[in-house]
């Protein structure tokens, strides 16, 4: 039964019953049926179809997708632009091009906007604006998250300042909001221009790969200044966004992809900052003992820290971030015990799991979100250190690489260190250690804490001794092993309290079940401060 039709049956009844008349109120009834009926065409049957030929589903069915069945209570649907320049005058659609409201996923509340490319395309006006914002203060309010469907050409031109006025007033609530409720974005189309900032400040951006594309100026602007010849997927595509700039988290083949992982994520993540992630049953045991020959002989021999995670993890419970992108660093969300937490792993298959710029970034903006918002983190390591190089210099991984020293310093949820292998230098510090507020440390058998590599350490520690031998060769390799012997293992480490205790792989995952259920009242309060500076 579609919108309008129960105001039909009811003008029925009223009649029959003799209160209602043919010329008052029932023309009222009649109104709002019609006005109903407007404003779910859109843009019109032409423009719509136009949309489906592209792939792209409209501004409402997304909606129905995204939500619980029957649960979307829309508002401002009859909201219409003031504009009469340039011939808007003459054009007029009930809800100006962007549908907003509230409903529920998963029974959990949420509040959303969804942009209509086939009004005006999805451009955003004073109106349109308005409506976002009315709900954003809602979402704030209520500590409800926020969900916004972007398909929209950008600034309604037509309108001058005030459109851009009317995106200015959406960036002041979306940095407001930041770290109080969780803000998800969907790219569905294009988001050019100073549209792209709203996304940024969010907390995750999804895209649909060859159908949505982001950029602050387009292809022909770039052609113009810097004489650079680039299609639109090739400069701000999903692609591009989700493996080369990183701005991108998720990428989804189709829309329907796209919405039902963002019903997954919010599956991990609570309301908002006050409140706890959603709790599932635990499965119990796991056969976990393919751990125990996981990783390899040779400390130079790589491995996929993803299979460490499979099997610390519940089962299919591991919803990766940033696939993609960094991927000498792997993060995302599981369960553990039925518990959320959140994950950050040196990826040793990539890069032997070196830290890098990209990777820093990538580890720190993830760290950052699951403490603002109380999710307990593990960290499994196995890093051999920092990328050097003047690439790496140059572009700054000094300041990138404290950027993750700076989120898990300044963490306050329960957080698990578990080093699978090497721990070297300044990235043993950096990956979670016990001096930066690590609650528990653990480490494998095979784990090597030092500050460098048993080669290096060795051609540095014993160079005059190596190279006055009558067999150099020999030598270094006594002295790798002597090295080897005394530091690259876990019990000096373990000595000094640094860590907590050496597990055999296969017992990891009940430890840390139980480790996250001791850790589950932690409380700890940072200093007074307005905030702090963290290096950008």
């Amino acid at each position: 039964m579609g919108i309008g039709s129960s105001d039909s049956i009811q003008v029925v009844y009223l009649r029959k019953k003799g209160k209602v008349s043919d010329n008052s109120n029932h023309k009222k009834f009649k109104k709002l049926e019609e006005k109903n009926q407007k404003a779910l065409e859109g843009g019109g049957e032409e423009r719509i179809k136009k949309q489906h030929a592209k792939g792209k589903l409209t501004a409402r069915e997304r909606i129905n997708l995204l939500l619980d069945e029957g649960s979307f209570e829309e508002m401002g649907k009859f909201v219409d632009h003031r504009s009469t320049m340039f011939g808007l005058d003459k054009e007029h659609y009930l809800g100006d091009g962007v549908i907003t409201g509230y409903g529920k996923i998963s029974d959990r509340p949420v509040y959303v906007f969804s942009q209509d490319f086939t009004v005006f395309g999805g451009s955003l006006s004073e109106a349109h604006a308005e409506k976002i914002v009315k709900i954003m203060d809602l979402a704030m309010k209520n500590g409800v998250p926020l969900i916004g469907l972007n398909d929209s050409g950008g600034a309604r031109i037509q309108e001058g300042v005030v459109s851009l006025a009317g995106y200015a007033d959406i960036f002041f609530r979306n940095t407001r909001a930041s770290g109080v409720i969780p803000q998800i974005s969907a790219i569905m189309g294009p988001c050019a221009g100073g549209a792209v900032y709203s996304p940024a400040i969010t907390d995750y951006i999804f895209m649909v790969d060859q159908s949505s594309y982001m950029f602050v100026t387009g292809p022909n602007v770039v052609k113009t200044v810097t004489h650079e010849d680039v299609t639109h997927e090739d400069l701000g595509g999903a692609s591009t966004h989700a493996s080369k700039s990183g701005v991108t988290h998720f990428i989804s083949d189709n829309e329907v992809q796209c919405i039902r992982d963002i019903q997954k994520l919010l599956s991990y993540i609570p309301q908002n900052c006050e409140d706890d992630p959603p709790r599932f049953p635990n499965p119990g045991q796991k056969d976990t003992s393919f751990l125990d020959e996981l990783i390899p002989e040779n400390p130079n021999q790589p491995y996929d820290m993803r299979e460490v995670i499979k099997g610390l993890v519940d089962d299919r419970s591991f919803f990766e971030v940033h696939k993609n992108y960094a991927e000498n660093i792997v993060v995302g969300f599981s369960r553990i015990g039925g518990r959320s937490v959140g994950i950050v792993g040196n990826q040793p298959s990539v890069l032997a799991g070196v830290l890098n710029i990209e990777a820093s970034r990538k580890g720190a903006r993830f760290v950052r979100f699951c403490d603002s918002f109380n999710i307990p983190l593990l960290v499994l390591v196995d890093v051999p250190g920092f990328l050097p190089g003047t690439d790496q210099e140059w572009n700054g991984i000094i300041t990138n690489g404290a950027k993750l020293l700076y989120a898990f310093s300044e963490a306050t949820v329960p957080r698990v260190t578990v080093i699978t292998r090497k721990a070297y230098g300044g990235a043993y510090d950096v990956m979670n250690s016990k001096h930066i507020g690590a609650d528990l440390n653990y480490a494998w058998p095979h784990a090597e804490i030092a500050v460098m590599g048993a080669k290096g350490a060795s051609e540095i520690i014993f160079k005059r001794e190596i190279a006055s031998a009558k067999d150099p060769e020999k030598k270094l390799q006594e002295k790798i092993d002597e090295y080897t012997e005394k530091f690259a293992n876990p019990y000096r480490a373990a000595e000094r309290g640094y860590i907590d205790e050496v597990l055999m792989p296969s017992d990891t995952r009940e430890k840390l079940i139980r480790a996250f259920e001791m850790l589950e009242n932690k409380v700890e309060n940072l200093p007074k401060k307005k905030h702090g500076n963290i290096p950008l």
